[in-house]
């Protein structure tokens, strides 16, 4: 009777310690595969391929091998870029050796203003438009609204959509980034000398953003110099309302 317990005892004690050696066995198996694991990342995250991708090089920017094709920024083109590659835009950009210039489909004083000049500034001078930074989205933009506003007939064809250019403008003055002001700037000049007066009653909308840039010194000259080609191109009437405006002003006249 004595030597069953003793041999049912012994037998209980192998069991238990057969059970520890597996929990053992266990936890070394685990640890050694999170050591792998960490050992793997740590190696993928320190190969000169990671790195360069975690902390690209300035030279990245300048050599094309680098460029992803189908990284994010191909994937989410802006509104102009898919307009311009769906040929919503009549024209396409011509590489030159020293400029860039338009092929038009068709000469230009043959296209209608309505809707293509609309889709010009609201592109050009809104969120797509003016803070639009790949090329050729930026030139094709910028020199389309310019040279349909230079074409024969321009005027009368300009006039009528005032209202809905003025926007478009006034979007790009009061915008924050100085690019964008700048070429909203621009545009405004270029609208003046086409449709001259008829500008006037639209001017005051645009007129508060351009006096508060005119405390920024490095504006202070462009914004002088458009306010002078207004008053040329709009007259008297536009006197009266950029002075009522911006009272600093100092006429041609003067």
């Amino acid at each position: 009777m004595q030597k069953s317990e003793c041999h049912g005892g012994v037998h209980l004690r192998n069991r238990k310690a057969g059970s520890c050696d597996q929990r053992t066995s266990s936890s070394i198996q685990i640890k050694h595969r999170t050591t792998v694991q960490k050992s793997n990342s740590s190696s993928s995250t320190s190969s000169p391929e990671t790195a360069r991708k975690l902390h690209p090089r300035p030279s990245d920017k300048l050599n094309p091998k680098t460029i992803n094709p189908f990284g994010e920024q191909s994937r989410a083109p802006s509104a102009f870029a898919a307009i311009y590659s769906k040929g919503g835009i009549p024209c396409r950009l011509v590489h030159g050796s020293v400029k860039h210039r338009l092929q038009w489909e068709c000469p230009p004083e043959n296209l209608p203003f309505d809707p293509l000049l609309i889709t010009l500034a609201e592109k050009f001078f809104l969120s797509h438009g003016l803070r639009e930074t790949k090329h050729p989205y930026t030139f094709v933009s910028k020199e389309g609204f310019r040279e349909l506003l230079l074409v024969q007939g321009a005027p009368e064809k300009a006039v009528p959509l005032l209202p809905r250019l003025i926007p478009a403008l006034k979007a790009a003055l009061v915008h924050l980034d100085d690019e964008v002001f700048a070429r909203g700037l621009n545009a405004l000049v270029q609208l003046s000398v086409v449709v001259g007066p008829s500008l006037n009653d639209h001017l005051k909308h645009l007129l508060t953003s351009l006096s508060k840039r005119l405390r920024d010194k490095k504006f202070k000259e462009p914004i002088t110099s458009a306010l002078q080609k207004l008053e040329q191109h709009g007259g008297n009437g536009s006197l009266i309302i950029i002075k009522s405006k911006i009272p600093t002003y100092c006429s041609i006249c003067c």
